[in-house]
């Protein structure tokens, strides 16, 4: 089960971090993502992490994507946000990732709730 949580209401310029705690099994060894989808538009990678970081262009510099195995819990550290950065925000899991499937979607196993950001301007 992925739990994430952190989202809410901040303004433009300003930050926020979310987190994902996995419970029942270890994240040490799985790709652990980050999507988000705005009103209206297609879900959208935004970050994954195994042994190295991986970041859409339009967050690449602003967000940090990092993990904690001994907490089993994945961060989304996002600055300088952007209205355009409005959107839930969901935590994802996969064991057996390729590296050329990492900003798809459909190669997770296991996703979060879903959490709201909203950026205002």
């Amino acid at each position: 089960q992925l739990q994430a949580s952190g989202g809410g209401l901040v303004q433009a310029g300003g930050s926020l971090r979310l987190s994902c705690a996995v419970s029942g099994r270890t994240i040490r060894s799985t790709v652990m993502g980050w999507f988000r989808q705005a009103p209206g538009k297609e879900r959208e990678f935004v970050a994954a992490i195994r042994w190295t970081e991986y970041y859409a262009r339009s967050v690449k510099g602003r967000f940090t994507i990092s993990r904690d195995n001994a907490k089993n819990t994945v961060y989304l550290q996002m600055n300088s946000l952007k209205p355009e950065d409005t959107a839930v925000y969901y935590c994802a899991e996969g064991s057996r990732i390729i590296t050329s499937s990492i900003t798809e979607g459909s190669a997770y196993d296991y996703w979060g709730q879903g959490t709201l950001v909203t950026v205002s301007s």
